[in-house]
C-alpha cells in the first residue's frame, strides 16, 4: 500500500475501485458508414450517436465509442448498481473522442447598423475601420438552451460583495465564440470591438453575435464556433451512480459561474464515478461536477455524496472552477494537470479555483499539477473540512493569486498538507493601497497593513492544520499566514482561532515579506530550513505590537526551530518542463561590523543537516519510504547540487 494513502487520522483512504469485466460492449462510430442510432452497436453495426447507446446501456456494459467529434450532451439514462456492475463510457482507442457544446458557423455578413464611433475620441476615429461581422444563431442548434441570452452568474448572488466587485464579468453572457480552437474576448459594448482585435459582442436577445477577427481577418479563413450547450457529459435526473467516464474530450461546454455547480462533465449528485484520462478543453464556467450541485438541495435521507475518483484528466481553461464538489467525501482526486482556472476573474464569487470543495472530509488529493490559476486559488477548502490529506503535488505560478491554498473554517480534525512544492504566488492587492511610509514612519506601526499578499497556504479560522516536508518557494507575502476569524461561528458549535497548526520540516524560499506569519503563538514551527529570506522574516501578529524575528530570536523568546536553519542557495524552478536546479548562491549579504552573521548561513547542500522525521509523513515527494529517524527538511530524502531533476508528480497509469 502506498504509504501516501495513510490519512491524518492514520488510516488508509478508503479505495473501492475493482477490476472490472462487462457483460456487454456497445460500439459507437460516428464516421461509420453503416452508423445508424437503429443498429444493435456492434462493431460492425455500431451506432451513431453515444445518446443511443446511453438508452440501451445496462448495468455490466462498456460503451466504446470510436474516434470522431459527437455533437450532442451525453445524458446517460441509469447508472450501474454496484463496484463490480458499473456502466462505462470510454473511447475505443482509435482517434480522439470529442463531446463538442458549440457549433460551427457558415452564414456571416459585415455588421452594419451600430454606432462603432459613440465613445471614441477624435484621435481614435481612424479605429471605427475595424472589420466587424456579424452571424445569427441557428435556432435548430439552440433547442433548451441559449447561452447567448443567459448571463454568467444566474442563480446565487448571496455572497456578492458588490462594493468589491468588478461585475462586467459577472454580467457577461455564457455563450464563448472560438476562432480555430482559441476563444475571442466577450466586450460589454459594441463600440469596444473597435478597441480590442478578437472579440465579441452580443445583442440584447442573444440572437445575434457581432466579432471582430486577430488582425481584421475575415471569418471564410478561419473556423468559428459558436457554443450552444450547457454541459457535454451530464445526466438529467439526479443520483445515477456507479458510472465510470474514461478516454472523453468535452470541450466548449457553455457552462454557467457557481453555484449551481454544473460542470462539462456532471455527476449531478451521483456517486461512486470514475472520471479518468479526460479533458476539459474551455469550460465557461465549471469543468467538472462531482458533489451536491448547491446548498438549496435538500438532502435525502442516507444521501452518499461523493466517493468519486478523479485521475490522470486535463482541466484546461476553465473560467472559474475546474472541479467543484460541495459536501462530497472520500474523493480521490490524482494525477491530473488542472491549469488556466479563473480566467473569467470572478474570484469575489467565493466560487474560484482549480478545485473548490465544501465539507471534504477523509479524502485524499495527490500527484496533481495546478499551474497558471488566474485571481483564485488553485485548492480551496470551504468549512467543515476533516481528515484530508494534500500530498506530492505541485502548486505553480499563481497569477494574481492570493494564495494557493486556502483552508477555511475546519476547526475539528487535522488536514495534512505534505511533500508538496509551491512556486510563484503573486498576491492580489493594488499596489496603490500599499502605505507610503517615508524615514522611520514605518518602524513604530503596532500591526502588519495586511495590504500585501500571496501566500502559499492561508488557514482562516482553521484549527489542527499540519503542514510538513514542503518546499514553498517565491511568495511575494509569506508561505504560511492565518487568521482566527473568531465571529464565523458554524452552526451550533464555536469561530476558528486557528491554532495547532504544525509547520514541519519545510524548506522556504525567497518570500519577500516573511516565512511565517502566525497569528498567535499557540502553533508550533520546528525543523525548517529558511533560504533566501529577508529580515524580520518569522512574525507573530497578535496580540499587538506584531512580533518580526529572526531565527535566533524565534528560538529564543517562543521555543520554536530549535532544529531550524538558514541557508543561501539558488533555487530554480521551470514550470514548463517541470524541472527544477539548486546550485550555489552568488549572493552577497551585507552585515554591520558589529555583528558578524554571515557564517549562520548554509551555502553547501551537503551541510544541511537533516530533521526527525514526523510520523505523520512516511515517504517523500517521489514516493520513496522513509527508513530512518532523520531525513532533509523538504520533500526530498536527497538533494544534489547543479543537477535538473524532473518534478512532474504524475503517475504513469
Amino acid at each position: 500500500m502506498d504509504q501516501d494513502m495513510i490519512l491524518p487520522n492514520g488510516q488508509y483512504f478508503e479505495a473501492w475501485e475493482k477490476e472490472h469485466k462487462y457483460d456487454r460492449e456497445i460500439h459507437v462510430d460516428g464516421n461509420h458508414p453503416c452508423a445508424s442510432d437503429q443498429n444493435d452497436g456492434t462493431s460492425d453495426h455500431p451506432l451513431k450517436t453515444i445518446n443511443a447507446a446511453a438508452l440501451i446501456a445496462m448495468p455490466g456494459t462498456c460503451v466504446l465509442i470510436h474516434g470522431g467529434v459527437y455533437k450532442e450532451c451525453v445524458h446517460p439514462v441509469r447508472g450501474g448498481t454496484g463496484t463490480d456492475r458499473m456502466i462505462c463510457y470510454e473511447a475505443y482507442g482509435d482517434g480522439e473522442v470529442v463531446i463538442k457544446a458549440s457549433y460551427p458557423a457558415t452564414h456571416f455578413k459585415k455588421s452594419e447598423g451600430w454606432n462603432i464611433t459613440r465613445y471614441l475620441s477624435e484621435k481614435e476615429q481612424v479605429k471605427s475601420n475595424a472589420k466587424i461581422w456579424e452571424v445569427k444563431l441557428d435556432p435548430d442548434e439552440f433547442r433548451g438552451y441559449n447561452p447567448f441570452c443567459a448571463v454568467n452568474i444566474l442563480h446565487d448572488r448571496l455572497f456578492i460583495e458588490y462594493d468589491k466587485t468588478d461585475m462586467t464579468t459577472y454580467l457577461n453572457r455564457r455563450g464563448m465564440v472560438f476562432c480555430d480552437g482559441k476563444p475571442l474576448k466577450q466586450v460589454a459594448l459594441y463600440p469596444q470591438l473597435s478597441e480590442e482585435e478578437g472579440s465579441y459582442w452580443v445583442e440584447a436577445n442573444g440572437q445575434t453575435v457581432h466579432f471582430r477577427l486577430p488582425h481584421d481577418e475575415e471569418p471564410w479563413e478561419h473556423t468559428i464556433e459558436l457554443t450552444c450547450r450547457e454541459q457535454c457529459f451530464a445526466p438529467e435526473i439526479p443520483f445515477l451512480n456507479y458510472i465510470k467516464v474514461k478516454g472523453l474530450t468535452c470541450a466548449h461546454a457553455a457552462t454557467g459561474a457557481p453555484v449551481p455547480q454544473r460542470g462539462a462533465i456532471s455527476c449531478y449528485r451521483g456517486h461512486h464515478w470514475i472520471i479518468e484520462d479526460c479533458t476539459i478543453d474551455w469550460a465557461n464556467g465549471v469543468g467538472i461536477d462531482i458533489g451536491n450541485e448547491c446548498w438549496h438541495h435538500t438532502l435525502e435521507e442516507n444521501q452518499i455524496i461523493g466517493y468519486t475518483v478523479i485521475r490522470g484528466c486535463k482541466i484546461l481553461d476553465v473560467g472559474v472552477c475546474g472541479i467543484a464538489g460541495m459536501f462530497a467525501k472520500h474523493i480521490l482526486i490524482e494525477d491530473n494537470l488542472i491549469q488556466g482556472s479563473g480566467w473569467q476573474k470572478m474570484e469575489l464569487s467565493w466560487e474560484a479555483g482549480g478545485i473548490k470543495v465544501h465539507d471534504c472530509t477523509n479524502s485524499l488529493i495527490r500527484r496533481n499539477i495546478f499551474k497558471g490559476t488566474i485571481r483564485a486559488d488553485h485548492l480551496w477548502m470551504d468549512m467543515c473540512n476533516e481528515n484530508n490529506r494534500i500530498t506530492r503535488n505541485l502548486f505553480l505560478d499563481g497569477i494574481n493569486q492570493r494564495e494557493a491554498i486556502f483552508i477555511e473554517c475546519s476547526r475539528d480534525d487535522v488536514n495534512l498538507i505534505d511533500n508538496n512544492i509551491f512556486w510563484n504566488v503573486e498576491g492580489r492587492f493594488d499596489p496603490a493601497e500599499v502605505p507610503n511610509e517615508p524615514g522611520s514612519s514605518g518602524w513604530y506601526k503596532m500591526e502588519d497593513t495586511g495590504v500585501v499578499n500571496g501566500y502559499a497556504v492561508y488557514g482562516e479560522g482553521t484549527d489542527h492544520l499540519h503542514i510538513v516536508n514542503n518546499f514553498i518557494g517565491k511568495c511575494r507575502s509569506s508561505g504560511y499566514y492565518a487568521k482566527n476569524v473568531a465571529f464565523r461561528i458554524t452552526w451550533d458549535s464555536r469561530g476558528g482561532t486557528s491554532r495547532d497548526a504544525r509547520l514541519w520540516n519545510n524548506v522556504f524560499y525567497d518570500c519577500k515579506e516573511a516565512a511565517i506569519k502566525m497569528p498567535t503563538q499557540h502553533n508550533e514551527s520546528e525543523g525548517n530550513l529558511y533560504l533566501n529570506m529577508p529580515g524580520g522574516y518569522l512574525r507573530i501578529l497578535y496580540p499587538a505590537p506584531a512580533v518580526c524575528l529572526d531565527l535566533q530570536a524565534w528560538r529564543e523568546f517562543y521555543g520554536f526551530d530549535m532544529e531550524g536553519q538558514e541557508g543561501l542557495f539558488d533555487i530554480n524552478i521551470d514550470t514548463e518542463n517541470l524541472t527544477m536546479e539548486i546550485k550555489k548562491s552568488h549572493e552577497t549579504r551585507e552585515f554591520s561590523f558589529l555583528h558578524m552573521q554571515a557564517n549562520r548561513y548554509i551555502r553547501k547542500v551537503e551541510d544541511i543537516s537533516k530533521v526527525p522525521v514526523k510520523s505523520e509523513v512516511t515517504n517523500d515527494f517521489f514516493g520513496n519510504d522513509v527508513t530512518e529517524e532523520r531525513r532533509l527538511p523538504g520533500p526530498f530524502l536527497t538533494l544534489l547540487e547543479d543537477q535538473i531533476i524532473s518534478i512532474d508528480p504524475r503517475k504513469c497509469l
